[in-house]
């Protein structure tokens, strides 16, 4: 099937319900076998009238679309409007705001919302490769209101010190020529640190960190190098310039795009960012899309979990 290349073509392809299946077929079941997702059964019927397919066996569900085992599940919008949604969040370099996709789209604002929520599912990485090894650049940062735009009674209440009291601290580890993974993390003290690069990082690996006494100690398990921002940010091969980039297309994508974005969703934002910035260089725009529709199956997301009347999987 010759595949859209650019944002025209694929508006043009995706605007037959028929591509859509296929694309969707063509991704989900590469090898052209579709298993139905309740029983397993790969010998199913095709009903091309109803554009579902029926498995032989007699179960509940025996009738299932595309959308059937996937983030699209029992959402009533069409495919088409889904996987421009997943286009522009797969390309957009700075994301794209769920009033834009409203607009795009012709879907209200909530919807558009809820959609792009479930496509950061999709974008979060499982990292099946593995732990991160070689020479790996370690940092953290601060996510939250700027001084500048609170109101005085409530700057004078919440900012402290630095600034770093109410606002979400978001850990980095990126390996150098290969991904980077971020987390929200409760604390930056020495036992939260220490064991999110013993989680994720080779034991034996190159560590870069800056001067911060949490990081003390890594030496035991890895090479540890650091870098004093008080003195200079590069010392020979020595800097986290590379994290420091990461955060720099985050906090545009945050401040720039999206504005304001809860603690309680902001791991889901730093997923889609990752997403982009992992899959930044040996991907065109319709690979990319096609990466990200291939991790669509096997994850479900609720409006109740979304909006935090249930627990949600981070």
């Amino acid at each position: 099937m010759e595949t859209p290349k650019t944002l025209q073509a694929a508006i043009l392809f995706f605007g037959d319900p028929d591509n859509c299946i296929a694309y969707m077929k063509d991704i989900r079941w590469s090898d052209g076998i579709v298993v139905c997702p309740s029983c397993g059964r790969n010998d199913v019927s095709w009903l091309a009238k109803q554009k579902k397919w029926q498995c032989k066996s007699q179960h509940a569900k025996r009738q299932f679309s595309i959308k059937v085992g996937t983030i699209f599940e029992d959402s009533p919008l069409p495919l088409d409007k889904w996987l421009m949604a997943g286009w522009l969040l797969a390309n957009c370099k700075n994301g794209v705001s769920s009033y834009e996709i409203a607009r795009d789209l012709g879907v209200t604002q909530k919807s558009a919302w809820f959609m792009l929520q479930r496509l950061r599912l999709a974008a979060q990485d499982s990292f099946d490769g593995g732990k991160l090894s070689g020479t790996v650049e370690v940092d953290e940062t601060f996510i939250g209101g700027k001084a500048r735009n609170m109101h005085l009674a409530k700057r004078k209440k919440i900012i402290q010190g630095r600034g770093a009291t109410g606002k979400t601290v978001v850990m980095g580890m990126l390996e150098r020529g290969g991904k980077v993974k971020a987390h929200v993390i409760a604390e930056r003290d020495k036992t939260t640190l220490h064991g999110k690069i013993e989680e994720h990082v080779e034991s034996g690996s190159h560590v870069i960190t800056d001067e911060l006494a949490s990081y003390w100690g890594l030496e035991e398990n890895y090479t540890h190098s650091v870098v004093n921002h008080a003195e200079r940010y590069v010392d020979g091969l020595v800097s986290t310039n590379g994290m420091e980039n990461f955060w720099s297309l985050l906090k545009r994508g945050l401040n720039g795009t999206y504005v304001a974005v809860e603690p309680f969703h902001l791991f889901r934002y730093i997923d889609e960012q990752a997403f982009r910035f992992n899959n930044r260089l040996n991907k065109n725009d319709a690979s990319r899309f096609a990466k990200l529709i291939s991790q669509v199956a096997g994850k479900r997301l609720t409006y109740a979990e979304v909006t935090g009347k249930v627990a949600q999987t981070a």
